[in-house]
């Protein structure tokens, strides 16, 4: 015969079926929380997570450290040309805080005084080359790979993870700064897509006085696109040159932080474009509006208005000035021409044909400015893209010999590897 429970044993039955239902409870919306925020973030969960560190930083040769991170999914840049693109940085902060963290994190965006040489040449194989020096100072990079899918090119670009808020005495660590560096594929300063199209950004210090004016066209019958989402654009839409320009054509370009800039791109048909805003029939020391500028567009084919040596070549090279004709009225505000003419040397004396990517990065090598003129400045990392084979040839600060600091990588085979 079973006994009748007691009250104080009903009591204690029945207060533990309750502390199972609510813990129950709290585990099911733990797990409905947990689901809705991997189905909401699974990119940028997967995209923080192949946050990668390459290469240690070396403070004693200025050197930052080196990072990879794999980008998922499409980094919502369709919805931010759709919706009209940004007209300064303050503008694209706000859309990638409001999309990527979805106004969580604060994210950020600011300039850097970027240097930088570069120029196309051909393989002895005929292979087409756009070889690339991005000159600035000390700071961290990021490899940044994208695969967005939806009709968008794969693409390698490199990253000054200055640009996107990191400390450039400080290794990227933690979460929360990580979680910042998913504003990278929006920072590229160079790159290389599946269809052999690759783009660099250079600065021009256009105007007169101490710094630079930006450019800040306001035609109400285009969009808005920045400095560096303008290469993100060519990046990820452009199959060739031809559609490059097009696509530039229709947007204002705004540069911000008091800087100026213009762009080289290249196709694996041999043919380039150096991509200019000035105002018409203007001149360095009275191109103080930005706002006045109109775009100019040199291709390798038909510059022949650019002087006798341009004419002669169908290879291009560019530094850190204007090249529009008559610009300058002295070539002391031409900055990087020391580096220009040494380019053109380099490559006329073989027609605009190197051996092969190391030659290419050979002179890269030359016009390296811990180096070049006695040095006392930083080359932060030299590339060579093979526009033809769709691969890349990548040295970090300067250590062409150090197999340590060299990498490959195939856009085909999606493998980035040390040269070792």
């Amino acid at each position: 015969m079973s006994e009748t429970p007691s009250p104080a044993a009903s009591k204690k039955r029945l207060a533990l079926r309750i502390a199972c239902i609510v813990l129950a409870a709290i585990f099911l919306i733990v797990a409905v929380l947990a689901i809705t925020f991997a189905s909401v973030w699974h990119n940028e969960i997967s995209t923080v997570s192949s946050f990668k560190h390459l290469r240690e930083r070396n403070d004693e040769n200025k050197e930052g450290s080196v990072y990879r991170m794999d980008v998922k999914g499409g980094f919502y840049f369709d919805k931010f040309l759709k919706q009209g693109g940004a007209s300064n940085d303050k503008e694209l902060i706000g859309y990638i805080t409001n999309n990527i963290t979805r106004g969580m994190i604060k994210m950020t965006i600011k300039e850097t005084d970027i240097g930088c040489s570069s120029f196309t040449a051909t393989a002895q194989n005929g292979d087409k080359l756009f070889a690339r020096n991005y000159d600035f100072d000390k700071t961290n990079v990021c490899i940044t790979l994208c695969n967005p899918g939806g009709g968008r090119h794969k693409s390698f670009s490199t990253v000054d993870l200055n640009y996107v808020g990191m400390d450039i005495e400080k290794d990227v660590s933690g979460t929360m700064n990580k979680i910042t560096c998913l504003a990278a594929p929006y920072a590229p300063l160079d790159g290389i897509n599946d269809a052999g199209v690759s783009c660099g950004i250079y600065m021009t210090y256009q105007g007169s006085g101490d710094g630079a004016v930006a450019t800040d066209q306001r035609d109400p019958d285009k969009k808005n696109i920045t400095s560096t989402t303008m290469l993100r654009m060519v990046l990820d839409y452009a199959d060739d040159v031809d559609e490059a320009v097009e696509l530039i054509k229709q947007y204002n370009l705004h540069d911000s932080a008091n800087t100026s800039f213009h762009y080289m791109v290249a196709d694996a048909s041999g043919k380039s474009a150096i991509l200019e805003w000035v105002p018409e029939n203007g001149k360095d020391a009275t191109d103080n509006d930005g706002t006045a500028r109109k775009l100019v567009v040199h291709y390798n084919t038909g510059d022949d208005y650019l002087g006798e040596r341009e004419a002669k070549a169908d290879y291009q090279w560019i530094t850190n000035f204007v090249l529009n004709p008559n610009y300058y009225d002295d070539d002391n505000d031409m900055a990087g021409l020391d580096r220009y003419n040494h380019i053109y040397n380099r490559l006329n004396a073989t027609n605009g044909t190197v051996q092969d990517e190391w030659a290419a990065m050979d002179i890269l090598k030359e016009v390296g400015r811990r180096t070049w003129n006695g040095g006392g400045g930083v080359t932060v990392h030299s590339a060579v893209y093979n526009l033809t084979k769709k691969t890349v040839l990548w040295v970090a600060n300067e250590n062409y010999s150090d197999n340590t600091a060299v990498y490959t990588y195939s856009l085909e085979t999606g493998k980035l590897t040390l040269a070792a």
